[in-house]
């Protein structure tokens, strides 16, 4: 029976979850991630089998305060691969090489998922991320230019995929499921990461390397295909979405709205006190339809914004610094063997994926039923997700050669990570959900930088490879953690700002 009162508000109506569609466009966009970081992380993998061993043998850099963990494993290898003679310098400017084309695309790619949705600009950066992949074989022919060539342009393409998967979601994501849907979107990516760790060493070692970019390369095709014939930019759009979901969605999206607009009333009424003219507020009401166009600098003077960058950037500081350096930690400080390395660096990663799930569910579980504030989960989850993680990994850097603990550390450490999924990592929304993907554009230009700078600042501290020299990379990491979870505290808002007020639509129309 059809009823005038709105499901979503009134009635605490919630759409079902089973089948549909935004969760559809969750697990497809989880997927969509895991190919992403499938094809970002292969390369580092790959490329020990790519070189020359002759090559490295001079700069082999292996530490021996610390006894060889295990035997190695005799298994019979395939050796057909091509080998190239790469010193470590080149590796690392070829490694390095993605971040300076993921970082072009970050801002440009939120403006434009703003104006025209996130769907073909996801999709796309991930075709042509796969596509690239597939000809890093050719590439690597071709030289060493060609292969730092290729390797930017997967960056152009993957810098545009988190701001078009934000703003996608600023129309897709009731405000009290953000956490679930977006933890479960973005959990892609460690699930990717561990995942092709450990495949890649295994594809490597019974086939060749040239097949594990064609194997991730071929699968963020399917994956395309699978995107472009399942997804809609909204819920408008959708072709099979039931009339109570999508009235869901757009009623909860309008209530956020229409609390704005309350707020703005309130203040109307108290203008005549402050002799203020209310033709100021009759200017923000046709504002939150009419104005199309992107408040920068206001964007860019604000406070909370700011707070954001700082807890992405200090975030990532670590999160690079291990995901770059942790097979070399493990390998020649540790000294497992590469058998072992590959799947032991891929265990963190999976403690975070599971911790991403689970906090997403505790957070919006928190404000639906508990009734804590935006702000408060979203300050709590990000003290635990960055404080959290710089204790254990200033614990795993003083355990010495004790290799149970430091592997433990090491987990703890990135699993408790998995909160800021649900804090600072989601704060675009609560801030400026019309916005969302230009402000993650914004954001995510500066958590850029610590993947370009803070493994070579790593290697630069660690010469010897000494467990003292890696005390201090992880001090430096945890004490910029710290720092970015204190700042976020102090200055970060859960609550619509004024600027965004001025475009607030809560979803495309």
């Amino acid at each position: 029976m059809a009823s005038d009162s709105n499901p979503a508000s009134e009635d605490g109506f919630q759409a079902p979850v089973c089948c549909s569609a935004r969760y559809n466009l969750a697990f497809l966009s989880f997927f969509g991630f895991f190919v992403l970081y499938s094809l970002r992380v292969n390369l580092s993998v790959a490329l020990v089998d790519m070189v020359d061993s002759n090559t490295t043998a001079k700069d082999n850099r292996t530490s021996y305060e610390c006894a060889e963990h295990s035997a190695p494993i005799k298994v019979l290898r395939n050796q057909t691969g091509k080998k190239y003679q790469w010193d470590a310098e080149t590796q690392g400017w070829i490694l390095g090489s993605f971040f300076y084309g993921y970082i072009i695309t970050q801002i440009p790619g939120g403006y434009v998922a703003s104006r025209s949705g996130g769907k073909l600009l996801l999709g796309f950066g991930v075709l042509g991320t796969a596509v690239f992949t597939l000809f890093t074989p050719l590439a690597a022919d071709f030289g060493f230019g060609a292969l730092v060539a290729l390797r930017a342009l997967e960056g152009l393409g993957e810098g545009v995929t988190f701001p078009a998967m934000h703003a996608m979601w600023s129309s897709w994501a009731p405000p009290l499921e953000r956490s679930k849907l977006l933890s479960i979107s973005y959990a892609g990516a460690q699930l990717g990461t561990v995942v092709s760790l450990p495949l890649s060493g295994v594809i490597c070692y019974y086939m060749n390397w040239t097949y594990v970019f064609y194997f991730f390369g071929l699968v963020g095709i399917i994956w395309f295909i699978l995107w472009i014939c399942l997804v809609s930019d909204t819920p408008e759009t959708h072709k099979t979405i039931t009339p109570y979901e999508k009235e869901y969605i757009l009623s909860s999206l309008k209530n956020q709205e229409a609390q704005v607009r309350s707020l703005l009333r309130e203040l109307d009424a108290t203008l005549p006190q402050l002799k203020i003219p209310s033709a100021a507020t009759k200017t923000w009401y046709s504002q939150l339809s009419s104005q199309k166009s992107v408040p920068w600098i206001p964007m860019l003077k604000s406070l909370p914004l700011w707070a954001i960058v700082v807890a992405h950037f200090s975030y990532n500081w670590t999160f690079y610094t291990l995901l770059t350096l942790l097979p070399t930690y493990m390998k020649e400080v540790l000294r497992f063997n590469i058998q072992e390395n590959g799947f032991l660096s891929a265990v963190p990663y999976l403690g975070c994926w599971l911790c991403m799930i689970l906090s997403g569910q505790a957070a919006d579980n928190l404000r639906a039923r508990w009734n804590f504030s935006t702000l408060w989960v979203r300050r709590v989850f990000s003290l635990i997700g960055m404080i959290g993680p710089a204790i254990f990994l200033v614990a795993a850097g003083f355990i010495g050669c004790d290799y149970s603990l430091a592997v433990a550390f090491l987990t703890i450490s990135t699993t408790l990570g998995g909160f800021c999924s649900s804090g600072f990592s989601i704060n675009h929304l609560d801030i400026a959900p019309s916005y969302a993907g230009i402000l993650l554009g914004i954001t995510n230009t500066f958590a850029t930088i610590p993947g370009m700078i803070g493994p070579i600042i790593a290697r630069s501290l660690t010469p010897e490879n000494t467990i003292g020299e890696w005390q201090t990379v992880f001090c430096i990491a945890a004490a910029i953690n710290v720092f970015g979870a204190i700042f976020f505290t102090l200055f970060a808002k859960g609550e619509v700002q004024n600027w965004a007020i001025s475009d607030h639509r809560g979803h495309r129309n």
